[in-house]
C-alpha cells in the first residue's frame, strides 16, 4: 500500500469497494427513512389544524394512502395514530440501517490500520542500517505507531464522512427540490459560501500537523535516550540539563498542537453558526414565498421544508469537520510516505542465486566503501579460506566492524566486489547469504522474552534438546538451570536481569544453535572481567572448531593463534600475516601488542 494521499485513496477504494458499497447502501436506506419520517410532518400538521387531508400536497396524500392500507383513516384521531406509528417505524428503520452501516465500516477501518502497520513494520525491517543512522529512533517509532493511529482517527474517519454526508446532503436536496425548486436554488447559492469559509480556516492544518509530528518524534527520541542513559544522567547529576532539554522540546510541541486544536475546534462551531444563519435566511426568503398569492408552497409544506433543510446542517457540519481532519491527517500520510519511499539500497536481483553452504573461500577484490561521501574503506584485498580463523585488528575507527558488516550485506561496497565461492555476494539471495553467518558482537541484542526463545531467535521448529545442547556448548547451561523457571525464564528488556558475560554467552548459544558455517565475532570479549572473559573465550573456542571464523579483536592475546591477521588503519590494510610474522616485522601490529603488554 502506498501512502501518498492520491495513492492511498486509490488503493483504499480499489481494495474495499465491495464492502464500501454495502456501507453506501445501508446509509442510503437510513437517509431515505429519515426523509420519510420528516415528510410525515405535513399531514400531521394539516390534520391538527384543518381536521382533514384534502389540502395535502401530492407527497402528503401519497403518505396517507399508504397508511390507509393498514389503518382505517376516516377519523382524524385514527389518522394521527397511524402517522405516529409510521413515524416510530421509520425512525426505527433509520437507526437500524445507520447501525448496520457502522457495523460494516468498523472492520474496514481496523483492517486498513492493520495493513498500514504491517506495511510500515515490514519496510522498517527491509531498510538498510544506514537509514537509521540518519534518523532519530523516537521519530521512527512515532511514525510507525502514532501516525498510523492518526490515520484511523483522521483520514479513515474523514473518508467515512465523505461517503455518508454528501449522499445525505444530495438526497435531502433532491427532496427539497421536489417541494420547492425556487427555494432550493437559493439554498444552493448559499452552501458553497459556507464551504469556502470553512476551508479558509483549515487550510494550514496539513503544514502544522507535519511539524507537530516532527516535534513528537523529537520528544520520543529524548525519552528513549534518557532511559538508555539514565545511569550517566544520575552519575553526572545532569537532571536539570535533561529536564531543560525535554521542557524546551515539549514547549515547542505544545505550541504547535495549540494552533492545531484551535483551528480544528473552530471548524465545528463555525459550520454550525453558518448553518443556523442559512436556516434563518431560508426562513425569511421562504416565508416571503409562502405569503405570495397563489403560492404552491403551503405553510405546512414550508414547515416540512425547514425540517428537511435543518437536517442538512449536521451532515454539512460533519463534512467540513471531516475535511479539516483529513487535512490534518495528510501530514501523517506524508511522514509514512517518506518511510515507504525510502530507498532500500540493499536489493535482491530478480534471479538471485541460491546458496546453502560455504565450500571454498571469501575474497574481497579492490573493495571500497563510502558513507555519505566519506570513504571508510579503501581498496581492500583479502582472502579467507574455508576453515581458517582470520583476525581483523587496528585502532578504533580503522574500519574493522564496517568491513565485517559488508559480508552479510548490511551495506554494499561502493566499488570492487566481495565474493563467496567465486560469486559476487550481490548475486545471491539475501536470506540465503545471511544464513551462512553466525554473529556474536560486543553489543549483545537480547529481547524481552524467555531464555529459550532468545537462543532460538530467528529459527523455526527448534527442539528443546537442541536449545539445551547449544547452552551447554556456550557454557551457560548451569546458570540457566539455576533461574526460577529455567529456560522459560523471562530475561527482561534487553536482558537487563543478566550480567554482561551471561548475555554474551546467550548470544554465543544463539550462534551455536544457528550452526552457520561462517562466524563473525566482533570484539565479543571486550569490556569484561577476567572470569567472564575466560568463560566466553572457552565458549568461542568451542564453536570455532571446524568453522570459518572472522574475528575483530580488541585484546590481541585472544587472536595469537589466528591463521592470518589483517591490520587496518584509517580504512587501509597496512599489514598482514601471522602473529609471529607481524611481530618480527616490527610494524603497526607489533606496536599494538607492545602497548597492550605494558
Amino acid at each position: 500500500m502506498e501512502f501518498s494521499s492520491k495513492h492511498f485513496m486509490k488503493s483504499f477504494l480499489s481494495d474495499y469497494w465491495p464492502r464500501l458499497l454495502v456501507v453506501f447502501f445501508f446509509n442510503l436506506l437510513a437517509v431515505a427513512f429519515s426523509i420519510l419520517s420528516l415528510m410525515l410532518l405535513e399531514p400531521f400538521i394539516t390534520i391538527l389544524f384543518h381536521r382533514d387531508i384534502f389540502s395535502l400536497s401530492v407527497l402528503g396524500r401519497t403518505m396517507m394512502n399508504f397508511i390507509s392500507t393498514f389503518i382505517d383513516t376516516r377519523a382524524a384521531s385514527q389518522q394521527v395514530v397511524g402517522l405516529i406509528l409510521l413515524a416510530v417505524l421509520f425512525f426505527f428503520c433509520k437507526n437500524l440501517f445507520t447501525f448496520m452501516a457502522q457495523w460494516f465500516m468498523a472492520p474496514i477501518r481496523s483492517d486498513v490500520v492493520r495493513s498500514v502497520r504491517n506495511s510500515i513494520f515490514d519496510k522498517l525491517l527491509i531498510l538498510p542500517l544506514s537509514f537509521y543512522s540518519d534518523q532519530k529512533k523516537g521519530d521512527v517509532i512515532s511514525c510507525a505507531v502514532n501516525d498510523t493511529h492518526e490515520i484511523e482517527f483522521t483520514i479513515l474517519s474523514a473518508i467515512k464522512e465523505f461517503i455518508i454526508e454528501p449522499l445525505t446532503i444530495l438526497i435531502y436536496m433532491v427532496s427539497l427540490f421536489i417541494i420547492s425548486y425556487k427555494l432550493s436554488l437559493f439554498v444552493l447559492i448559499l452552501l458553497p459560501l459556507a464551504g469556502f469559509a470553512i476551508s479558509t480556516v483549515t487550510r494550514s492544518l496539513r503544514r502544522h500537523g507535519k511539524r507537530s509530528k516532527e516535534y513528537l518524534g523529537t520528544l520520543l527520541s529524548h525519552v528513549e535516550e534518557t532511559l538508555s542513559g539514565l545511569r550517566i544522567i544520575k552519575a553526572f547529576n545532569a537532571f536539570s540539563q535533561a529536564e531543560r532539554s525535554f521542557a524546551r522540546n515539549n514547549d515547542e510541541f505544545t505550541s504547535i498542537q495549540l494552533k492545531i486544536y484551535r483551528k480544528v475546534e473552530l471548524a465545528s462551531p463555525l459550520s454550525e453558526f453558518l448553518g443556523i444563519t442559512l436556516v434563518m435566511i431560508v426562513l425569511v426568503f421562504g416565508g416571503y414565498v409562502v405569503m405570495q398569492p397563489h403560492s404552491t408552497l403551503t405553510p405546512e409544506l414550508f414547515i416540512t421544508y425547514i425540517a428537511l433543510f435543518s437536517q442538512i446542517i449536521n451532515p454539512s457540519k460533519n463534512f467540513f469537520t471531516a475535511f479539516s481532519n483529513y487535512k490534518r491527517g495528510l501530514s501523517a500520510l506524508d511522514r509514512l510516505a517518506s518511510i515507504m519511499q525510502a530507498s532500500e539500497v540493499i536489493v535482491e536481483k530478480p534471479n538471485a542465486l541460491n546458496i546453502t553452504s560455504f565450500q571454498h573461500d571469501i575474497v574481497m577484490k579492490d573493495m571500497s566503501f563510502s558513507y555519505e561521501q566519506q570513504e571508510i574503506l579503501h581498496h581492500i584485498n583479502l582472502h579467507i579460506s574455508k576453515g581458517q580463523m582470520v583476525a581483523l585488528v587496528g585502532p578504533s575507527g580503522a574500519g574493522k566492524s564496517t568491513l565485517m558488516d559488508l559480508l552479510p550485506r548490511f551495506y554494499d561496497p561502493t566499488s570492487g566486489s566481495i565474493q563467496i565461492d567465486g560469486v559476487d555476494i550481490r548475486d545471491y539471495r539475501i536470506d540465503h547469504l545471511r544464513s551462512l553467518f553466525g554473529l556474536v558482537s560486543q553489543d549483545v541484542i537480547l529481547f524481552n522474552d524467555s531464555v529459550a526463545n532468545n537462543i532460538a531467535f530467528g529459527l523455526k521448529n527448534v527442539g528443546r534438546s537442541d536449545i539445551v545442547n547449544a547452552a551447554k556448548v556456550a557454557h551457560i547451561y548451569d546458570f540457566i538451570e539455576s533461574l526460577p523457571e529455567g529456560f522459560d525464564t523471562n530475561i527482561g528488556d534487553r536482558g537487563v536481569n543478566l550480567s554482561g558475560g551471561q548475555r554474551q554467552r546467550l548470544s554465543i548459544a544463539r550462534a551455536v544453535l544457528r550452526n552457520a558455517p561462517i562466524l563473525l565475532l566482533d570484539e565479543a570479549t571486550s569490556a569484561m572481567d577476567t572470569e567472564s572473559e575466560k568463560l566466553v573465550q572457552q565458549a568461542l573456542d568451542e564453536i570455532m572448531k571446524d568453522r570459518t571464523a572472522i574475528v575483530v579483536a580488541h585484546r590481541l592475546s585472544t587472536i595469537q593463534n589466528a591463521d592470518w591477521i589483517y591490520v587496518l588503519d584509517d580504512g587501509f590494510i597496512v599489514e598482514q600475516g601471522t602473529h609471529e610474522q607481524l611481530l618480527r616485522d616490527g610494524g603497526k601490529y607489533a606496536k599494538l601488542v607492545e602497548i597492550q603488554n605494558q
